[in-house]
């Protein structure tokens, strides 16, 4: 199973095929639905039919939607049957929420509480169904693409090191590491290959798909005509960047040359493209605003109850934005008001002291980085994007960290692609990790990718994933 580029992001085929398939299945649901309610009245379902297919294309979009947003299409999640099972059916109530607020607005589209219940009982039943024999079958080595890594040193070894789950190979498995002479070996739980014949011939007797470049010595002399070979006959070729870029969603820093940066397709940006992003971050804050202000009121009133209602509500800070210029970022306080008494910077960590009661709450589901809505609106934030630093972290951190100015390319946002891949940072180790995922976001990013940001930040949300 291949990733394919859609407006530049990439994505997983398979998840690709299994999302069309329940849409596929969901209108059929809904037919199904109809059919076992008129059961009784055959004439009464004939006299419907023509009102199907706009309810069931509804139907089956929303039902998708809600089911991506339960991360149910992410290609890494890591839940056993349990965990699908909980995540299932809560996208299909939320998906029956969301239908019934547009059958409020559109009543021409209203689907009988009678055939809505067979129709999400079907579909749910062909859901899990479809599922189970998803797994079945990309879970099987014949469906994945064959990968030969060509080094087996300290750059191959990331591969082993950052892709040890089945989760994170779900796409490819790893026929062997390419050991080269001068290179030594850090492979370990792996095949090492010492290649006695072409690189090509053993491509072609192996089956191999994809050839991944990870040298630790960028001046390593490259079999530059078998490689040719090997493209000439079907097989990719990939440097390990790339590759990481494709299957992880992210870029590494520290092997990404200045030559790759410079001529690699993506950073860019144009005026039709920023005046695109601001219309749907101002469409995106407008919305939030209008379902989250009772819970800010109400968070309001928790901060004032616990520490009187003299104390802050709201918390400002330097950070960094659009070209490395400063702003005042707008929270909800989630700490003591002397959190940072001596007036010094220092990171947030797992289970600090600093948090008060309601702060910890705030923090874990995010209601904390709704007042950042107004920064949106004000423009020195986008919807998406970066999460905003504070000045004294960057200055340190991109002395050490290659590229990591590159963030400011783009505006920071309430929510990030680094933010749904990476767990809280809060160390300059996390930092360098998450800056792999914000680069890729630099990179790649469009409506479509800030649209499925938006839909997966639900799902970090619901279940607390990168809080602290």
């Amino acid at each position: 199973m291949a990733t394919v580029r859609v407006f530049n992001h990439h994505l997983h085929s398979s998840f690709y095929w299994l999302a069309t398939i329940d849409a596929a299945l969901f209108v059929l649901a809904t037919y199904a639905g109809t059919y076992l309610y008129f059961l009784a009245e055959p004439g009464s379902f004939q006299d419907f039919m023509g009102q199907i297919p706009s309810r069931a294309a509804l139907f089956a979009v929303i039902s998708v939607l809600c089911l991506a947003a339960m991360g149910l299409y992410e290609p890494r999640m890591r839940e056993g049957t349990s965990g699908i099972l909980l995540r299932t059916i809560g996208g299909f109530f939320a998906a029956a929420v969301v239908m019934a607020a547009i059958f409020y607005v559109l009543p021409e589209l209203h689907l009988w509480r009678g055939i809505y219940f067979y129709t999400a009982a079907t579909a749910i039943i062909l859901n899990l169904a479809a599922r189970s024999a998803f797994t079945a079958v990309t879970h099987r080595e014949e469906f994945k693409k064959r990968v030969l890594v060509y080094g087996a040193g300290e750059a191959a070894s990331t591969i082993t090191n950052t892709m040890r789950r089945r989760s994170d190979r779900q796409g490819f498995t790893i026929v062997g590491f390419v050991r080269i002479a001068e290179e030594e070996s850090k492979i370990k739980g792996e095949r090492v290959i010492n290649l006695r014949q072409p690189l090509a011939e053993y491509t072609r007797q192996t089956e191999i798909d994809q050839v991944v470049i990870a040298l630790d010595d960028k001046r390593e002399s490259l079999p530059m005509e078998e490689l040719f070979k090997c493209r000439l006959k079907g097989v990719d070729v990939f440097d390990l960047v790339t590759f990481f870029e494709r299957e992880a969603g992210k870029i590494l820093v520290d092997f990404a040359t200045p030559g790759w940066m410079a001529f690699t397709e993506g950073f860019k940006n144009s005026p039709a493209s920023d005046l695109a992003k601001r219309c749907f971050d101002l469409t995106a804050s407008f919305i939030l605003l209008m379902f989250s202000w009772p819970i800010m009121l109400l968070t309001a009133i928790a901060i004032g109850l616990e520490d009187g209602f003299k104390a802050p509500v709201f918390f400002r800070q330097k950070r960094v934005g659009l070209n490395g210029e400063t702003f005042n970022v707008l929270k909800f306080r989630s700490m003591s008001v002397d959190a940072e008494g001596d007036g010094k910077a220092v990171w947030a960590t797992r289970n600090d002291a600093r948090v008060t009661r309601v702060g910890n709450f705030i923090r874990k589901t995010r209601i904390d980085e709704l007042p950042q809505i107004l920064n949106v609106l004000a423009g020195d934030m986008a919807f998406i994007g970066p999460r905003p630093e504070r000045p004294e972290f960057v200055k340190d951190l991109a002395e050490r960290i290659p590229y990591y100015n590159a963030r400011h390319c783009v505006k920071p946002g309430i929510t990030g692609w680094a933010q749904l891949c990476y767990p809280y940072g809060a160390s300059e180790n996390d930092a360098r990790q998450k800056l792999q995922f914000d680069l890729y976001y630099v990179k790649n990013h469009s409506l479509f990718l800030d649209f499925m940001i938006c839909l997966t930040t639900v799902e970090v949300v619901l279940f607390g994933k990168g809080a602290r």
